[in-house]
């Protein structure tokens, strides 16, 4: 695949290429190169927040792949909700303004930054197929493995900012919950602010060292992979975790169908501005059913391969 641009952070280069949705968008969706390398996947022992679904902490080895800087905006969710030409599953439409979320956050029309929500597993995996019918690139949901290596990108701490956050860096509940016992901090870091909403994606300038942007909190992101108790015999070369089943996500267009109607529950990452912040963490997963629509769920692509 031909990178086309390259971008510098804190000085950082991040390849990526910006994929053409046949639309005029006021936010492109761009595909950044993710390299191989390794991780230590999960929760170490003594992680605060952490619980036993995160463990055993192994070694994952990820080959490279591409993956969408922010989570899918509402613009172009829209713009391919309303391709219905591109048929690719026999009996799931896509509605093309699903958010809850439908006003601008503080500029004129900043809302079409501001992420899609209320779409299931089953609209996020339609979308990919439609996607890669109009690409002729082979887009789907990252999966588990892939979501944790690239939101850490090569940190070991809670965050990919390091041992704690802050509403200053990440939309998340930063005040305590009493009704939950939650706590609007995260070790020693400070409380915050809660927002009540989503903010555009990228809001915070805070990305991380691979160029991804609000891989904590916002919403959560549905990854391809089928819920897994804990860590226990997991793959460990970044490959959906589905035994016997992995062929059925080598081609989404091909094989929707018969994807959609699997009724297991789907892994989530990411936490969202409705937790608080022990939820955000880079190993927390949380799990829900394939047709789940909150105000908090979303989504990011990711992109392995041209196909044409």
């Amino acid at each position: 695949m031909v990178i086309k641009a390259e971008i510098t952070y804190q000085s950082k280069t991040v390849k990526y290429f910006p994929e053409d949705l046949k639309a005029n968008l006021s936010l492109p969706l761009q595909m950044i190169l993710i390299p191989s390398g390794s991780l230590k996947m999960g929760a170490p022992d003594g992680e605060e927040g952490s619980s036993g679904d995160e463990k055993p902490q192994h070694e994952v080895n990820v080959s490279s792949f591409l993956m969408s800087r922010y989570p899918i905006t509402q613009e172009q969710w829209r713009v391919v909700a309303e391709r219905t030409d591109l048929k690719v599953a026999a009996n799931h439409k896509l509605d093309p303004n699903p958010s809850y979320f439908k006003e601008d956050y503080e500029k004129e029309g900043d809302r079409q930054k501001r992420p899609v929500e209320s779409v299931s597993w089953q609209d996020a995996l339609v979308f990919c197929a439609r996607l890669s019918e109009l690409t002729g690139r082979s887009y789907s949901l990252p999966s588990e493995a892939q979501w944790e290596y690239a939101c850490r990108a090569g940190t070991e701490t809670p965050f990919h900012f390091g041992e704690s956050i802050t509403t200053n860096l990440a939309n998340y509940r930063g005040t305590d919950n009493e009704e939950y016992s939650w706590k609007g901090n995260y070790g020693r870091g400070p409380k915050g602010i809660y927002r009540e909403q989503t903010t555009p994606v990228d809001y915070f300038k805070a990305p991380n060292a691979f160029g991804l942007s609000d891989m904590h909190g916002n919403v959560w992101e549905w990854c391809l992979d089928p819920w897994h108790e804990n860590y226990e015999e997991a793959p460990r070369d970044g490959r959906v975790w589905d035994e016997g089943k992995e062929s059925l996500y080598e081609d989404i267009s091909k094989n929707i169908d018969v994807l959609l109607k699997d009724d297991r529950t789907c892994v989530l990452r990411g936490g969202s501005w409705d937790y608080d912040p022990w939820y955000c963490r880079s190993a927390y997963r949380f799990n829900n059913g394939r047709d789940a629509r909150n105000y908090d769920y979303g989504f990011r692509v990711m992109c392995r391969s041209g196909r044409t």
